[in-house]
């Protein structure tokens, strides 16, 4: 039998948490950031890294669990190729100027896609990176780069038929769940999108299931602390449900809180 770190929302009802233990995040409008101030493109992303340094050491203050963010998705190679590839030089520099910050920090940090696409010293950086980082507890987190849901779910299945070929006849969730490349982590407890678009862009088509769903008009790099909390408060006046009716929800809190409950 497959046995996950964490269980499935939709077989199981998860703990309810008044903190997230685990965000997503699309860092969207980087680039209308820059244009609302006569910049080219890719200043908005280079103005972007200031947020994620913030939304990072908010999680960790907050005691966040795992943080995820969508850096480059699989369709994001359409863009320009001049943004492209600041982009990806973009992610080394930010790799080289962070990780020593992230390991002082406790930080376990991994990236998640299809790092075939990327040049090797980009690759050898990330590997490099994830070794430093990988006994580290105090947070996960996690950089989606060439990165997509259904890529994800499509190479899950390649994994699982490869490893048991006699899935072919029938598997079960956990089976496919097991070989998702974000398997290490609970699924998200809330989303997060900046930029005004309410859309989730074929990010964690599988884990975002039962995700509480956060949109906001700031563009990524006005997104910071207060913006986090913001949206953090949103998340806690939230009724997670999970296809229970509102009575069943009060009354397992109530049971949940009883004295002698274990």
């Amino acid at each position: 039998m497959v046995r996950l770190p964490f269980i499935s929302s939709t077989r199981a009802v998860p703990e309810t948490v008044q903190v997230p233990r685990h965000i997503a995040i699309i860092m969207d409008g980087n680039g209308r950031w820059a244009r609302k101030r006569l910049m080219p493109r890719v200043a908005g992303h280079a103005k972007g890294v200031d947020s994620v340094r913030e939304v990072v050491r908010t999680c960790l203050d907050h005691k966040v669990d795992y943080l995820t963010l969508f850096a480059f998705s699989s369709e994001n190679w359409r863009r320009p190729k001049d943004e492209v590839s600041f982009l990806m030089q973009l992610f080394i520099k930010s790799l080289k100027g962070e990780i020593e910050r992230i390991h002082r920090n406790n930080i376990r940090l991994r990236v998640v896609g299809d790092l075939s696409r990327f040049d090797k010293p980009l690759v050898d950086m990330v590997h490099e990176s994830e070794a430093l980082t990988a006994n580290n507890t105090a947070m996960n987190l996690t950089i989606c780069a060439n990165y997509g849901g259904r890529w994800d779910i499509m190479q899950a299945v390649e994994k699982m038929l490869a490893a048991k070929p006699d899935a072919r006849e029938g598997f079960s969730e956990d089976e496919l769940a097991a070989h998702l490349a974000l398997n290490f982590g609970p699924e998200p407890d809330l989303f997060i999108r900046t930029g005004g678009e309410k859309r989730i862009s074929n990010f964690m088509l599988w884990q975002l299931a039962y995700s509480e769903l956060y949109f906001t008009d700031k563009l990524w790099p006005e997104f910071g602390e207060a913006e986090l909390k913001e949206a953090i408060t949103s998340y806690q006046g939230r009724e997670r449900r999970y296809g229970r009716t509102s009575e069943q929800v009060l009354a397992a809190d109530s049971d949940s809180s009883a004295p002698g409950h274990a």
